[in-house]
């Protein structure tokens, strides 16, 4: 018994939607001369599934695949699964086919592994593993631009890990649009997620950004991969983060960072100390204690404040959300009797990590704060705390382990909200609103 499919259709390359005669205009994304035919397919045959009873006789651990990098490991949430599709994206440059070669080198120590590249050829890829130092006995490299080609490979040889760098460059034949359009991306990706769950390896394809940041291609392709990461840092610093987004196996609280070298990247024991070992004690600067998934780390933020030589103030920020931060000014104006409505206010995260939790209010606003004054903050302190429209300082969670960073790099005492554990209330310094943090410490 068979099921045909359609016999011709056309697919919008912008949106994928599906139609069975040709238009000029996609009337669902609106999008002119994005219809491509889409070749038929063959008749599949009907069978029965396969069923198993939730009981005992079903392993509730999945199989793990180590990468003898435990922060790496620790991000994949204890290892990759085999039969799991792990996406890993970030802008260009970041070190994301380093940090790939690594693993299928690591991996490939022991279990067979496939890297395969439709961005470089083979003798680059040799080559990056040549300068790197890096040698597998059971890693192969290949160089194809083909999803049929890569599917047909994984279903013929026993693989525990293939490594696709990246799904933009490769496409079916039976999509008619080109590699790197909606339909190519989200069909080329299925393909893959169904050789993995049938054969029971494990797949991390590379995924390209866009210019805001985000992944390229349809938001389809997060929903169909198990693990989403991240590669994330500035190109001209040498600190990378790798933190995940979506992950069915673990928690997505967890976060590695490491630190470019000549032989690949390295991860950081204490990046704290990296971050803070060239800072120079000066009005502007704050030490903020902030989480980096379930780590505490000690950054440093630096504010510039400086007349306006144009008609209206100038904002820019680096590693911080602009919106929070124009937030934060209109705070401190209604809240403090700060002026810097004629005032240009530059702010700026050391080391191009980027910041979002809510926990670096209190030290963005004393930075400005500092530099707007130009006077110091007091002692050796560090800062973290939510501030609301009010001028109100909110509690943040992980205050303990911000406060033992905090005692392991030395610093005198923590600026933040009330804590209720005896242990550390002799090293935090509570605050109730900005009015009073200002007042009491930069006065």
């Amino acid at each position: 018994m068979s099921k045909n499919s359609k016999i011709s259709s056309y697919v919008c390359s912008n949106c994928s939607a599906t139609y069975s005669t040709w238009a000029g205009r996609c009337s669902e994304c609106g999008q002119w001369n994005t219809l491509e035919i889409k070749s038929s397919f063959k008749s599949k045959p009907i069978n029965t599934l396969e069923t198993k009873k939730l009981d005992s006789t079903i392993s509730l651990l999945e199989p793990r695949l180590t990468t003898r990098i435990p922060d790496i490991d620790k991000v994949f949430g204890g290892g990759i699964v085999q039969g799991s599709v792990n996406l890993i994206s970030g802008e260009p440059g970041m070190g994301k086919s380093t940090l790939l070669l690594q693993i299928a080198v690591a991996i490939g120590q022991n279990a067979n592994v496939l890297y395969i590249s439709g961005e470089e050829s083979i003798h680059q890829v040799w080559s990056r593993a040549n300068r790197l130092g890096l040698k597998a006995p059971n890693l192969k490299i290949a160089s194809t631009n083909s999803t049929d080609d890569i599917v047909h490979e994984i279903d013929q040889k026993n693989y525990s890990l293939v490594i696709i760098d990246s799904i933009q460059t490769i496409s079916s034949q039976d999509i008619g649009s080109s590699p790197g359009s909606i339909s190519q991306v989200t069909n080329s990706a299925s393909l893959l997620a169904n050789s993995a769950k049938q054969n029971n390896i494990a797949i991390i394809i590379v995924g390209h950004v866009t210019k805001e940041g985000s992944i390229a291609g349809p938001k389809l392709l997060e929903h169909i991969v198990d693990v989403v990461l991240s590669l994330e840092g500035d190109q001209a610093g040498n600190l990378k983060l790798l933190r995940g987004s979506k992950n069915r196996f673990g928690s997505i609280n967890e976060t590695a960072i490491f630190e470019m070298k000549n032989n690949g990247l390295i991860a950081v024991d204490n990046p704290s100390a990296v971050l803070l070992a060239e800072r120079k004690v000066t009005d502007g600067s704050i030490v903020l204690a902030t989480i980096e998934g379930s780590r505490p780390i000690l950054v440093e933020v630096q504010a510039l404040v400086n007349k306006t030589s144009y008609g209206y103030p100038k904002r820019a920020v680096s590693g911080l959300d602009l919106g929070r931060v124009n937030l934060l000014i209109a705070m401190i104006e209604k809240r403090t009797s700060l002026n810097l409505g004629d005032k240009d206010v530059y702010v700026n995260i050391v080391g191009g990590l980027k910041i979002s939790e809510p926990a670096a209010d209190l030290a963005i606003a004393m930075s400005i704060c500092s530099a707007a004054k130009n006077k110091q903050l007091k002692d050796n302190a560090v800062v973290f705390g939510e501030l609301g429209l009010s001028g109100e300082i909110r509690h943040v969670p992980y205050i303990e382990r911000r406060i033992e960073e905090s005692q392991k790099l030395g610093f005198s005492y923590a600026i933040g909200p009330k804590i209720t554990n005896l242990k550390y209330s002799a090293f935090l310094r509570p605050v109730n609103d900005i009015k009073l943090a200002l007042n009491q410490f930069l006065s």
